[in-house]
């Protein structure tokens, strides 16, 4: 099928809708007047409709005009999508990127900067992969994400500061713990915990890494803090969550509860890239823009 009609015509027809005369779009598109008028005119020819009328002194679209460049719009727009696409896939940038994120890390740190990524790049797609315990440092070491924002930093890989993730003990607003002012670790002994399984160990090999206080007689071990969450929420134990999970997610079902000695600890987060040299444009320009936030949510 061969059109009748370029893009170059009906972008110039935009112009000159949008520069409110053929004088003002000519000095837009850098172009004569009478270049513009005798595009116009070749346009008409080519549709037989008329496109543009005198009003006054001023030629304005008429109504056959107006509805072709509405319906014409799109195309433009996706004429300059392609072009913006073709230019970044040209400069070698990747159509994916693996971001993976430490389960402690505020998501939020992570999805703010990767909408102003994604406005900036139409060709790269993301994947973003939750890691815990050892899996954090196992995705690094083999270099299976151009990411990571991890805990503490990976023997001989660079990292930047990222963050702070507070930890707190909470239960169940109408568990038994909760009717407590204060508590001591032995309180916490015959009551069931919550705790999170190491994404990177085999279930049952006993080569899962644990952290912090596991001594109560009775456990639940989920894969994720949103399991753990509702686990808690509906009064099964007690659980260390980060601190910006419970306040997102407290409508009055949940209580803090304040342990000598044991009320809260903080954990580090911070950003590497594991592929470091070989880490491609995009990576990098996201990168920048996760440091970005992470320097003005620091300072």
């Amino acid at each position: 099928m061969r059109l009748r009609t370029t893009l170059e015509q009906w972008l110039t027809l935009a112009e000159i809708e949008r520069a409110g005369s053929i004088q003002a779009a000519a000095i837009k598109l850098n172009k004569s007047h009478t270049t513009l008028i005798y595009a116009v005119k070749k346009l008409e020819q080519q549709l037989n409709v008329p496109l543009l009328a005198l009003q006054g002194r001023k030629a304005v679209l008429t109504e056959q005009g107006r509805l072709l460049l509405r319906r014409a719009t799109p195309m433009l727009e996706q004429a300059q999508a392609l072009e913006v696409v073709s230019a970044q896939l040209s400069a070698g940038i990747e159509s994916q990127l693996t971001v993976s994120i430490d389960h402690l890390c505020n998501p939020d740190w992570l999805y703010e900067p990767m909408a102003a990524f994604l406005a900036q790049n139409a060709t790269t797609s993301i994947q973003v992969v939750e890691t815990s315990l050892s899996k954090t440092a196992d995705v690094v070491a083999a270099g299976q994400v151009d990411i990571a924002i991890i805990n503490l930093p990976v023997t001989n890989y660079p990292a930047e500061a990222f963050g702070v993730t507070t930890m707190v003990p909470v239960v169940s607003a109408e568990h038994p713990l909760a009717e407590k002012e204060r508590l001591v670790m032995a309180d916490l002994l015959t009551s069931c915990q919550i705790v999170i399984r190491d994404l990177g160990g085999v279930v049952g090999a006993g080569k899962e890494q644990n952290v912090g206080w596991l001594k109560s007689g009775q456990r639940i071990t989920v894969d994720y803090f949103d399991q753990a969450l509702r686990a808690v929420v509906k009064g099964m134990g007690f659980c260390r969550l980060p601190k910006h999970l419970v306040d997102a997610n407290n409508d009055g079902a949940l209580k803090v509860l304040n342990i000598d000695n044991a009320d809260r600890y903080q954990v580090p987060l911070h950003v590497t890239l594991p592929k470091a040299e070989l880490t491609g444009p995009a990576a990098n320009q996201f990168y920048r823009l996760l440091l970005s936030a992470a320097k003005e949510r620091l300072s």
